[in-house]
């Protein structure tokens, strides 16, 4: 699956828009890496229990992204964006695009890149 943050793929042709898809997790931390976070804040810095949280919710919520697009038939979403937030002491991580199907523009034709003309080739 081709995830971009862009509104095209360089040498790919967007063939059908699905929609927007999203994925989306809240999460807590627990009480001990929530306390240990609280002691590490007071000299400031880095807070690695949270930096930990925020790269799994990251993951879980570009895997939620990716299979929702998959179950509409999509190969490609564009314009994908994180957004966070807070409700009250969780986090909430959100990854959200749209679902497209596209085709690799063959080579020699106008747009074609070196990609685009390979994966046309193996057709």
């Amino acid at each position: 699956m081709i995830v971009v943050t862009t509104n095209d793929i360089p040498g790919y042709r967007i063939q059908a828009v699905l929609g927007e898809v999203t994925g989306l997790t809240v999460r807590s931390t627990n009480i001990g890496a929530g306390i240990t976070a609280s002691f590490r804040a007071i000299g400031g810095g880095e807070v690695p229990e949270f930096t930990k949280i925020m790269y799994e919710s990251r993951h879980e919520v570009m895997g939620r992204l990716v299979g929702e697009a998959q179950q509409r038939g999509a190969n490609a979403i564009v314009a994908m964006r994180f957004d966070t937030g807070a409700i009250g002491s969780y986090s909430e991580v959100c990854a959200y695009g749209t679902a497209v199907i596209v085709e690799p523009i063959p080579g020699g034709e106008p747009g074609a890149t070196g990609q685009s003309a390979q994966m046309a080739a193996k057709g």
